[in-house]
């Protein structure tokens, strides 16, 4: 192999300003270079979330100084180890996940701290990988650190056809859950079963509240994870079971709720947010996913693929209610 020199220069989108997609323009910058305990990574693929419009537009709650490469997912292929860094070598396939980094993955190129790098088993795409960071990590995390499921439990995920979805079922049956989930086409519907769940229910369905109770049974659903909750939020009250949790993984506006509904059967509602992810719990989340993916038990499903100078594409079809498993960018 070539020594690795910083003249070379790499394709990569930039934000100069905060706005609509088409803010996001594809530019040429120079190689990024490694800094100690870093590692540059070859990207194959970037993926797409819904939080990468909402840190674009300017409507979100932490955001990156200006001018900055949007994007924490990535996987791809080590091309240069800093100094300390161990346990990972040139040429080896890994994804990234380095979630609110100023130098994204919608790059060809990304340095960013080793911690942040893991390995992706062979057998896994690199559009998969691209999957891992945002989407499956807020699912365990929502699942694990935040609902602390049980095996036997009941969840349903609310959007269960998007790639947080998919892959809250995927894991979700790993654990021992029994997973109902909702979807709003079709297709959707048709990705979440083949992702593993039980049942699932067309959200757009008059009534479709009242086959998911008569689903859960008597005792109603157990946790549930949501990606709309101003819309579902108080409906949501309603399914569960004594002792059940709402996980909120997804709002886009203010809601009027009874709390009185929370009261009888003494349920919670509980937030999440991957920047509250604590190194500690960092650690936990990926361990955990690397070994669902060497089982099977995790099998991202990528929607559709774009190249990078598609990037504002991507990001109008990543708020569509259509979009089902992932969008990734490819290089």
């Amino acid at each position: 192999m070539r020594p690795y020199t910083y003249t070379r220069r790499m394709r990569a989108i930039r934000v100069e300003q905060f706005g609509g997609p088409e803010v996001l323009k594809l530019v040429e910058i120079q190689d990024p270079r490694p800094g100690a305990g870093e590692i540059v990574v070859r990207l194959h693929a970037a993926g797409v979330n819904p939080v990468d419009a909402y840190i674009r537009s300017g409507q979100y709650a932490r955001l990156p100084e200006l001018p900055y490469t949007p994007g924490g997912d990535g996987a791809g292929v080590v091309e240069v180890l800093g100094d300390g860094v161990t346990g990972l070598a040139v040429g080896d396939r890994v994804y990234v996940a380095a979630f609110l980094s100023k130098s994204g993955t919608y790059a060809e190129r990304i340095a960013c701290a080793a911690r942040f790098v893991h390995s992706l088993p062979s057998g896994v795409s690199f559009g998969q990988g691209a999957a891992l960071g945002v989407p499956a990590a807020t699912a365990y995390r929502a699942l694990v650190l935040r609902a602390h499921v049980k095996a036997g439990e009941t969840v349903l995920v609310h959007g269960a056809s998007g790639a947080v979805g998919i892959a809250a079922v995927q894991l979700g049956r790993g654990l021992g859950l029994r997973v109902l989930g909702t979807a709003g086409s079709e297709q959707g519907s048709a990705a979440a079963r083949e992702a593993g769940a039980h049942d699932v229910f067309d959200h757009r369905e008059d009534g479709y509240a009242a086959r998911i109770s008569e689903a859960a049974g008597a005792t109603g659903v157990n946790v549930i994870l949501e990606m709309l909750a101003n819309v579902n939020l108080e409906r949501d009250l309603t399914l569960l079971a004594p002792k059940g949790r709402v996980v909120v993984i997804g709002n886009r506006g203010r809601i009027e709720i009874d709390p009185r509904l929370t009261m009888g059967k003494e349920t919670a509602i509980l937030g999440t947010t991957l920047w509250s992810t604590t190194p500690e719990e960092y650690t936990q989340i990926h361990a955990a996913l690397v070994a669902a993916l060497e089982t099977g038990v995790l099998r991202p499903i990528v929607g559709r693929e774009l190249p990078l100078e598609q990037a504002a594409d991507a990001h109008r079809a990543i708020l569509s209610d259509r979009a089902v498993g992932k969008i990734v960018l490819t290089m």
